[in-house]
């Protein structure tokens, strides 16, 4: 299923995030891996504040930044039924995908209690698994984003 998009300021975008955020806690958990959100598009488009709106749904109260230099961080999820963490993944600097493997990828993502986003997840797509939720963020012009979600 594939779903069009356009936010015409960053609140929108952020309630996009919100929405999204919403459908992923109403799956029931029979998944058996982490919940995997990909996030694709050039810098500005969108995507940490996108993530930044999904976080607000999850009652994160911590300030959302892009992990552009840690690559990961991690933050609890207390007062959420059947996940127990967010992960937010930043692929920026990402050269080779052995690079993210070594920081527990794979054990991040078996865990079926977690959601995982990443950014900039093209610069890894060898190693993600095939069923994920895909966002594509282009940048239209100082304010306005397209997004594309396929599921």
């Amino acid at each position: 299923m594939k779903k069009e998009f356009i936010t015409i300021n960053e609140k929108e975008t952020k309630k996009l995030g919100e929405k999204l955020a919403d459908e992923v806690l109403k799956k029931k958990k029979n998944n058996e891996k982490a919940i995997i959100i990909s996030l694709e598009g050039d810098l500005g488009a969108g995507k940490t504040t996108f993530v930044q709106g999904f976080a607000k749904k999850l009652k994160i109260k911590e300030k959302v930044l892009s992990p552009t230099f840690l690559i990961i961080k991690k933050f609890k999820l207390n007062k959420i039924k059947n996940f127990s963490n967010l992960y937010h993944i930043d692929c920026y600097r990402i050269k080779n995908f052995k690079e993210i493997i070594d920081l527990d990828f794979e054990k991040i993502i078996s865990k079926p209690s977690n959601i995982v986003i990443i950014e900039w997840a093209e610069r890894i797509k060898e190693i993600l698994p095939e069923n994920i939720i895909k966002l594509k963020f282009f940048y239209i012009d100082e304010n306005k984003r397209k997004i594309i979600i396929e599921k």
